[in-house]
């Protein structure tokens, strides 16, 4: 018989948690599973207000967000945010539900810019280097004209350059976003033709 599935169905209850939907080898669950961030709220208490405004997204969350983007290779907080959006394993990774808002991509931004620059490096660096020692992260045999060569790859080098990679495209997102809006000119394009120019009468 041939079959059919209903799409956009209605569901009142979800019995379980997220990570039952999650194969036991995908990279966050494995990370997961030796990732101890205890010792992160004494790290940056000092950085926040104890009596006195709204609360904050849990610095937990933000590290995991980031380790997230990290481990799946996306530097821009925008996109991040955007798959965090519909991807099952970031949202059980930061303990976000299905039916929970995740927190702005601005917030990142403005939480990297609260604790730091040297701070936020030593917090990533001893984050992935929780991932190093459980051997997640390790050096690995790789092909380079069809001659197998042993790398030693330096994972703190790698941790580095991501965040330098994250620092550079959010703070040049931010900049082009503050220039259009003193301008009033955000930049749109034409999703038929994105070479076409758009402009309007003044008339």
């Amino acid at each position: 018989m041939l079959g059919r599935k209903e799409r956009d169905q209605l569901e009142l209850f979800m019995t379980g948690s997220l990570r039952q939907l999650l194969p036991d080898d995908h990279i966050l669950a494995r990370v997961d599973r030796v990732l101890d961030l205890s010792w992160l709220r004494d790290e940056v208490a000092n950085l926040y207000c104890t009596d006195n405004g709204r609360p904050g997204i849990d610095p937990e969350v933000a590290v995991r967000l980031m380790l997230a983007g990290f481990l799946l290779g996306i530097v821009h907080d925008r996109r991040l945010m955007r798959e965090a959006q519909v991807n099952i394993a970031i949202r059980w990774f930061v303990g976000y539900g299905l039916h929970e808002a995740l927190p702005d991509h601005s917030s990142l931004t403005r939480i990297r810019q609260r604790w730091g620059e040297e701070r936020f490096q030593r917090i990533f660096e001893r984050t992935v280097q929780a991932c190093i020692d459980a051997k997640i992260a390790k050096g690995e045999v790789i092909h380079v004209d069809a001659s197998l060569i042993r790398a030693d790859v330096s994972w703190d080098s790698l941790a580095l350059r991501h965040l330098e990679a994250v620092s550079a495209a959010n703070a040049d997102e931010e900049a082009a976003i503050r220039k259009s809006r003193k301008t009033g000119k955000f930049k749109k394009v034409c999703i038929t033709d994105p070479d076409a120019s758009m402009a309007t009468n003044a008339r």
